[in-house]
């Protein structure tokens, strides 16, 4: 199937030079930062709070939908491959994700690498899940109405949150909402995944792009082993949430994230997953008109109307 070329030329928009991301990942921060900057933001409300995480806190933006009323809560974590985004250019994407699901939208602006390699992220991730879901009164909404949700690198935490709280034991999430996830660990020509073959050369997200990406963000080579850093290497996926995984036809992402759905499903989790034809990596960012966002947020209102399995 050809690639809608609007669909194509937006996705463009949304990027940024194919720079040397290894040596200007500052300079494609502030790239990332200018092109995805909300500059003529809607009615909406926003509120900013800080969890403590060590000797640190994590800020957090909360976004309520329209109308009053109890609200569920989609806890928000970023991609950007841990390296760039934050909550000011994810802005856009998380009014319209409360507008569209009618829910609270909480968005995690955790530590990036290079500066905080691995485990800082999903210790920042995990801090801020901990405090939401042990203190319910502070978003007045109960465990049951919280999902987990990230795209790319951020679904890629959302998985290891998840994974965090089965090991640790202090809380565990009922759902968890995966949009091109990134779980594996080698994106060279030796994956064992044709789609980074297959889209890792001509598409937004090139596979070197990917291996950059990880490079900066781990702390050593063993962390490539860590299942906290590529969670599809987790000996068991037992006793996970209830899972929607998105993944997009063009992706170098594509084949790690459907596996990754098919382990969780092995393991005896309840899995939902979606190839959204057409789609190449970063469609989520574009405006909800785009039709891949319109099927994807489609998907994601079936995904969170059903009820959690006991």
């Amino acid at each position: 199937m050809a690639i809608n070329k609007f669909v194509m030329a937006a996705l463009k928009a949304l990027s940024y030079p194919d720079i040397d991301i290894k040596r200007n990942y500052k300079w494609g921060r502030q790239v990332t930062n200018v092109t995805h900057y909300h500059y003529l933001k809607p009615f909406y409300k926003t509120w900013d709070h800080k969890v403590p995480c060590g000797d640190h806190d994590v800020p957090v933006r909360i976004f309520s939908p329209p109308g009053e009323g109890h609200h569920s809560l989609l806890l928000f974590f970023h991609g950007g491959g841990w390296v760039l985004g934050n909550i000011d250019s994810y802005d856009k994407v998380c009014a319209n994700m409360a507008r569209l699901t009618n829910r609270l939208v909480v968005s995690v602006d955790y530590r990036l690498a290079p500066e905080h390699k691995f485990p800082a992220a999903p210790e920042d991730c995990y801090a801020v899940t901990r405090e939401i879901y042990l203190n319910t009164g502070l978003l007045e909404t109960s465990a049951e109405d919280i999902t987990l949700i990230g795209d790319s690198a951020g679904a890629n935490l959302a998985a290891v949150v998840s994974l965090m709280a089965r090991d640790r034991g202090e809380f565990l999430p009922k759902k968890q909402i995966l949009i091109y996830p990134a779980t594996y660990n080698d994106h060279t020509e030796r994956s064992f995944f044709d789609s980074v073959r297959e889209n890792g050369t001509d598409y937004l997200l090139t596979s070197k792009r990917i291996c950059d990406y990880m490079d900066l963000y781990m702390s050593c080579p063993e962390d490539l082993r860590n299942p906290y850093f590529a969670p599809l290497l987790a000996k068991s996926l037992a006793d996970q949430p209830d899972t929607l995984v998105i993944t997009a036809e063009y992706d170098p992402l594509r084949d790690e994230g459907e596996e990754y759905a098919r382990k969780l499903e092995k393991f005896g989790n309840r899995v939902e997953l979606h190839r959204i034809a057409d789609g190449l990596h970063g469609f989520f960012s574009l405006p909800p008109s785009f039709p891949q966002v319109k099927e994807c947020y489609e998907i994601i209102n079936r995904f969170l109307s059903e009820v959690p399995q006991a």
